[in-house]
């Protein structure tokens, strides 16, 4: 039988290309599933060699060599979930609900491999623990930690329900997230009286025709992406067009949404279920305490006692604002009650009214490049820093690359991606694209 290895290059799968910046430009779905299936390969032979005894279990012979072969691993992996998230595609989204379970199984049975526990263990308990490094020291610390977290020491057969846990979860996870995706991605809102935009900014409405145009449709497009939906909240005159995106929005992907099948109540249940479970198995009383093992926290009721404190501190503070904003409401734009889809228009009112403030007319004063490049001005002059625009493969047209620089040496580099779209996961957030490690065998870094 011939194996993956022999066959596979990273000429012939970008995905296997580790030697710089991901290729992000020529990634495919159909690279996914043979890349994975050989990394995975790559990565069970490496972990059978050291399931072998060994005279003495060092960083050198043990700890590098493993870190090497999941690390490749985990980032190939890494670019396809940040694909996913970027770039929804029925294709992509296929593939990669096919190969997370793989990842899954791996990497429960790595975490519940109880040769590779023990020598981690044996390193923690060696006399040449001490001589390492912080960073080592803290690495094998927590290595030992989460093969304990992982289901090391659980019986047999609790094993065998706890790696069927972590498969179910991270498909209902999956799920989740695809179920508002589509959501957000399906509603579209068409209006052709333009009474009904009354209050909107033009440049809100600009972009609305161009969305309805772009459908080869008339009038004005909104959606419930944030750029799209949050303009009507904030400046739309009419109560029941704010009533209805404010629903729209609010009931996505729920019981009361458009669609049953992106429902996601069962969901939501079904995944508190096996977080408990998970904690139970682990000797746990709930999934908050398993949570908390590796943050600052040390029990549930220290968070909630921090949660109460805060909300104690606040709450006559916000009491006192929501009073204010009713009375506005209700004496200066005739609302009363004052319902949820109020509250952002009439605080805008409110500030335009007391402060003399618009977002809308500043707005014209903070056009992104504008911003982007006071962010960076801001960010060069605390860190002694230089951030310029660089090149490297990017996932769609809109995403831009730049690079830091201190004293003409490259620090680092990272890709800004502003923009909503379809096929992309809403809010702000960040992946990691590739990390630096320094090598045991020489006092140099290298690019993971």
């Amino acid at each position: 039988m011939t194996s993956i290895s022999a066959t596979l290059t990273p000429q012939d799968n970008p995905l296997l290309d580790f030697s710089g910046l991901a290729r992000f430009d020529e990634i495919k779905p159909e690279h996914v599933t043979p890349a994975i299936a050989y990394l995975l390969e790559q990565a069970n032979i490496v972990v059978t060699q050291l399931e072998a005894p060994q005279a003495s279990v060092t960083w050198a012979t043990f700890v590098e060599p493993l870190e090497n072969a999941t690390e490749k691993l985990g980032r190939a992996w890494g670019i396809v979930g940040h694909l996913n998230a970027v770039m929804d595609t029925p294709e992509l989204r296929a593939t990669y609900n096919e190969n997370q379970p793989k990842l899954i199984e791996f990497w429960t049975a790595l975490a519940q491999n109880l040769a590779l526990f023990d020598k981690y263990k044996a390193l923690l308990a060696s006399p040449d623990f001490a001589t390492l490094s912080t960073a080592r020291r803290k690495i094998i610390e927590n290595a030992v930690r989460d093969f304990r977290l992982g289901g090391a020491e659980l019986a047999d057969a609790d094993k065998v329900r706890f790696a069927d846990i972590q498969e179910k979860h991270g498909a209902l996870t999956t799920r989740f997230s695809e179920n508002i995706l589509d959501a957000t991605n399906d509603y579209a809102l068409y209006i052709t009286d333009e009474a009904e935009l009354a209050g909107l900014p033009d440049d809100v409405r600009q972009a609305a025709r161009a969305a309805a145009q772009q459908d080869a449709k008339e009038g004005y497009k909104f959606t419930l992406h944030f750029p799209s939906y949050f303009p009507i909240l904030q400046y739309a005159d009419s109560r029941a067009l704010r009533e209805k995106v404010y629903r729209a929005n609010a009931t996505k992907a729920s019981e009361l949404g458009s669609k049953p099948e992106w429902d996601n109540t069962q969901n939501i249940v079904d995944i508190l279920k096996l977080r408990n479970e998970e904690a139970n198995l682990l000797g746990m009383k709930n999934y908050a305490e398993l949570s908390l093992v590796p943050k600052m926290a040390q029990t549930p009721q220290e968070v909630i006692s921090f949660l109460e404190d805060l909300g104690q501190c606040a709450r006559p503070f916000a009491e006192k604002d929501l009073i204010e904003l009713r009375a506005f409401a209700k004496d200066q734009l005739n609302i009363d009650p004052l319902e949820a889809w109020d509250a952002t228009y009439a605080s805008e009112k409110l500030r335009e009214q007391r402060y003399a403030f618009s977002e809308q007319e500043v707005k014209q004063y903070f056009p992104e490049p504008t911003v982007v490049q006071g962010l960076f001005a801001l960010v060069q002059k605390l860190f002694s820093v230089d951030i310029s625009a660089d090149k490297a493969p990017v996932w769609h047209p809109d995403v831009k690359f730049f690079k830091i620089q201190k004293d003409g040496k490259l620090l680092g580099q990272f890709y800004l991606d502003l923009y909503a779209r379809n096929g992309k996961r809403g809010g702000a957030w960040m992946d990691d694209a590739r990390a630096r490690r320094r090598h045991s065998d020489a006092d140099r870094l290298s690019d993971l």
